[in-house]
Order: C-alpha cells, then structure tokens, then sequence
C-alpha cells in the first residue's frame, strides 16, 4: 500500500475547521498532528465560524441571533533537532467567546426592569438609575497559547514528549435586561493577563501502514486577575441603603449593619481566579487500503470544575441568596460554570485523488457540558459532517481547505442564578479552514 506519505497529506487535510463549536467556551481543539510531523516542519491557519443562534425568553420574546461571527489563527514550528530529539512551538487559541443579544427581550436593557426580584420590588427599577442601563448581553473572551514541546524518540515508533504553556486571558461581559434581576447593568472588565501549564504525552507510529496514534494531556492554568466590575443597583444602595431595607423590610439594626459592611466591601476590585480546564486528546489514524486512511480524534475537556465567580459578583450573590431564600442559593452562585464534563469524537476517512489532490469526509459529535445552560452561550453540544481538500503543487508545500456544517444541540438557558431564562433550539453553523504547510 502506497500510505508512508499519505498519511501525513490526510491528517493534515482535517484540520481546518476542527473544533471551532464546541462545549462550552472549547475552540481550537488543540491539536499536536504539526508536531508529530515527519522532520522539520512549519504551518500556518486560520478558521471562521458563522453560527446561528436563536431561540425564546421565559417570556416568549424571540431573542434573534445572538452568536457573532468569529476567525482565529494558529501555527506551529516544528525541528527535528537529530534522529532523537524535536523541538516545537505551537501557538493556537483554545478557548473564546463572542454574543450579544439584541432586539425586545429579557435579555436587552428596558427602561421598566426591575432591579429586585418581584414582588419583593415591583417598584424599584431602572428609573432610580436614570435610566442609564442600555444595550443588550453581550460576552467577548478570547485566549491565546503558546507551547514549548520537545520530543524524545528513543525509536522510529515510539516519540515522548512534553512541555511548557503560557496562556493569557481577556474579556468582558454585559449582562442587561429583565433576566438578570439586581445584574441588570452589570459591567465586567478582564484585562489580559497570563498563566503557565504544561502538556505531555505519548505517540506511536508505524509508518508503513500509516498507523500513528497520540495522547495527549494538557494541565489547567490558573489566571489570577482584577476584574473591574461595575452594578449599577449596588452603587444606588451604597450611596442610600435605605432603599435596599425599605424594598426587602429590614429592620433590624445588626442586619442593616452587617449589610452596609458589605455595601462597603464593594466600594473596590479584588482578586479573581480564572481557571482554565485540563484536557485529554487521543488522536489515531492507520491505512485501511491502497490510498486510503481512517481518522479519529477523541477529546475530553474538564469543564465541570470550571466556574468563574467575579468579586463583586460573588458578594453580592452570597448576600442575595441569603436575604432572597426563593433563589434557592444560600451559598450564592457564579457567573459562568457548567454542569458535565465535554466529550468530543471526530471520525473519517481520507483517501488520496491524484498525485496532488487528496480530501477527506468526516463526522463529529460533542457531548455538551450541561444542561441547562448559561445564557451567554446557548447550546448544548452538536453533531457536524465535514469536507477537507489538499492540495500539494510540490512535495514539500501543500495548502489545505476544510467546510464543516454543525447541528447545534437544543438548549434550555439560565442566568447565574439558575433561574430560567430561555429555550433554544433548531440552531446551526457552518466552519471554514485554511491551512498552509511547509516541511523543510
């Protein structure tokens, strides 16, 4: 069977537009196919989502699409130092964001919220802050990644390898409309900053099938940030706690007292911890016939411990969920978190056309990481079909393409609160990739 270099040419024809839509903020996949390649070895790519994102609010207000367009880059460099040593840099993109609602819902600014839950309220709103809310949810983060991996082949099969990570973070969020009660307004600014982890891993090849197997484990990272934050309904309060007391009753001189202490706790920034997830890829292919190759790629991603808790933002749920006992959170809540770990598998085969033509089609599914959901990212996992072209004018060059169309799984939304926001369903998006690569 002709495959000792045709398994490179299929792998690389999948790449494009691999995990652009997956659970919770996941992106790129993270892949390490550019270092697993062959001698030394460069690449460069870019992949675009266009998603639709629709559904309703408890109310039954149609929210329109909330999902923005998005592109991101990646590249890689890879050495063959010597028959036993590889070094690598890979730079990608891994996890992001980008929605923002728009429209007449719950989830865009009204000059009549309720800044309290009702009937706890049914008066105090926007009007006590002059009308200054406006604008509808919207959240935007994005990461960058950037990994040192050197290689140790102790045969022509076996390669161990392992490395350093540096990440950052930025991002902000605005959360405006009916659904988030006392958030309505809220503002939060995330500066970028940066955190290190590490990856290693393991792989296993034998070239004259075509047969390569991977698995690789990434460490989660920590990002330790100050976040400025900005609720309007607690800066009207501060400055005339009265209003709070006569909205929810208290009277009690000591439960007025505990709560201007806290009041006053948010008069500034504090620390926030953003932990990124830990991540496990197994990658396989092998030759099935003449010209032709079977792939598959399994991901699973630790979004169950993820949660993102703002300072302001967690005061004040502590101290919501104990004067509002029907929120059913004593302990108080997060802004973001998820409920299920992410499962991913992508299968296919690739077969190679012409001496300088090969492509590939391939099926997907993700698992999700919960239901229900947040609002700022409304769908529950999805299955996709894909399509990858290659095309290689020598033998050392090739440029690659790839289309994937998601079904986008059906999604009930809540706030950080838990509450029920909305339902979506019927959704989609189609994935573009591009690839250029260059062995050397």
């Amino acid at each position: 069977m002709k495959l000792k270099h045709l398994s490179t040419a299929m792998i690389l024809a999948t790449l494009p537009a691999t995990g652009v839509f997956a659970a919770a903020l996941d992106r790129s996949g993270q892949s390490m196919s550019a270092f697993l390649q062959p001698g030394n070895y460069f690449e460069a790519g870019i992949s675009a989502l266009d998603p639709d994102v629709s559904g309703k609010d408890t109310s039954g207000n149609a929210t329109g699409d909330m999902a923005n367009d998005y592109y991101f880059p990646s590249a890689a460099l890879k050495l063959q130092l010597t028959d036993k040593f590889s070094f690598g840099l890979l730079y990608d993109q891994p996890f992001g964001s980008d929605s923002e609602y728009s429209g007449k819902n719950n989830f865009v600014a009204n000059p009549n919220d309720r800044l309290l839950p009702s009937p706890l309220s049914p008066t105090l709103g926007q009007a006590g802050l002059g009308n200054t809310i406006t604008g509808g949810t919207s959240v935007e983060v994005d990461t960058q990644n950037l990994a040192l991996v050197f290689g140790y082949q102790p045969t022509v099969n076996w390669n161990i390898y392992g490395g350093g990570v540096y990440q950052t973070i930025k991002g902000n969020v605005h959360l405006r409309g009916s659904a988030y009660s006392l958030y309505n307004g809220y503002d939060a600014d995330i500066k970028e900053t940066g955190g290190a982890g590490w990856l290693a891993g393991v792989a296993y090849q034998i070239p004259e099938i075509a047969l390569k197997a991977s698995l690789t484990y990434r460490s989660e990272i920590d990002h330790d940030v100050n976040i400025k934050e900005n609720i309007p309904i607690v800066n009207l309060v501060a400055a005339n706690p009265a209003l709070l007391f006569g909205a929810l009753g208290i009277t009690d001189p000591a439960t007025q007292a505990a709560i201007g202490k806290q009041l006053a706790s948010l008069q500034s920034d504090g620390k926030t911890t953003i932990t990124t997830p830990q991540s496990v890829n197994l990658d396989f292919q092998t030759g099935i016939m003449a010209n032709t190759v079977a792939f598959a790629n399994v991901r699973w991603v630790n979004w169950k411990d993820f949660a993102v808790q703002p300072y302001k933002f967690g005061i004040v749920s502590k101290a919501a969920g104990q004067l509002l006992p029907q929120l059913g959170k004593p302990n108080g809540f997060n802004l973001v978190d998820y409920s299920d770990d992410q499962w991913s598998v992508t299968a296919g085969v690739g077969r190679k056309l012409t001496e300088k033509w090969a492509g590939n089609v391939s099926v997907g599914w993700d698992s999700g990481a919960g239901n229900p959901v947040t609002t700022l990212g409304p769908t529950e996992g999805y299955w996709n079909v894909g399509l990858g072209v290659q095309y290689s004018p020598t033998p050392q060059t090739f440029i690659a393409g790839g289309v994937k169309y998601f079904w986008l799984g059906d999604a009930d939304a809540v706030t950080g609160a838990h509450s029920a926001a909305g339902t979506f369903d019927d959704n989609n998006a189609i994935a573009y990739g591009l690839k250029l690569g260059y062995k050397f």
